[in-house]
């Protein structure tokens, strides 16, 4: 009877406990399974012991040459230092190693894509979606950070490790949120139909 009663309780919030859930196990699969030094440049980065550090090195390059461009926009004392930092003049800068290429966030998108009820037919087109979202995010949150840090570089850990890592996942809950109420009930209610 108590176990029916929860059951009851809880149904309403199926999804979001889903969301929860996924989103602790991916991002702790995640840091116990891909291993790299998270500060150095040149790090190899692994994944049960096999080297895949490629990707993250192709799309660190990527991202630190559009956060580059991004920042010129703004600043006419940006520089870029070799192909993984962007600095400013004055000393300061960014260094956009393998942990900042957003990797991480777009395979816990993909997990929670995956783990939401529902048909594949929006799951195909919106997954790579929401890649495209968590990469372009990513490019601007380092974009923001690197021009705080031309003055503040002490505000790094702050913007970092708190602000923008939130911003990212507020962002990948919105748009979670507009799959399961949006995309998905109409789904929903041309089946009920």
């Amino acid at each position: 009877m108590v176990n029916e009663q929860m059951v009851n309780r809880l149904k309403p919030y199926a999804d979001v406990i889903i969301f929860m859930v996924t989103l602790l196990v991916a991002n702790y699969f995640w840091k116990f399974t891909v291993m790299g030094d998270e500060e150095g440049l040149n790090s190899t980065v692994t994944w049960f012991g096999l080297d895949i550090t490629a990707p993250f090195e192709a799309l660190s390059k990527h991202i630190a040459f559009a956060v580059y461009w991004l920042v010129s926009l703004v600043s006419d004392t940006v520089v870029m230092r070799g192909e993984h930092i962007v600095g400013f003049q004055n000393g300061n800068g960014s260094s956009i190693v393998w942990s900042c290429s957003g990797l991480k966030q777009m395979f816990i998108w993909f997990c929670l894509i995956l783990t939401v009820r529902g048909g594949w037919k929006h799951k195909l087109w919106f997954i790579p979606f929401g890649w495209l979202c968590c990469h372009l995010f990513n490019i601007l949150r380092i974009a923001i950070i690197t021009l705080f840090l031309e003055n503040h570089p002490d505000w790094f850990p702050m913007l970092h490790d708190y602000i923008f890592k939130y911003l990212f996942y507020g962002m990948m809950f919105l748009l979670w949120v507009w799959f399961v109420e949006r995309i998905r009930g109409r789904e929903e209610e041309s089946v009920a139909e």
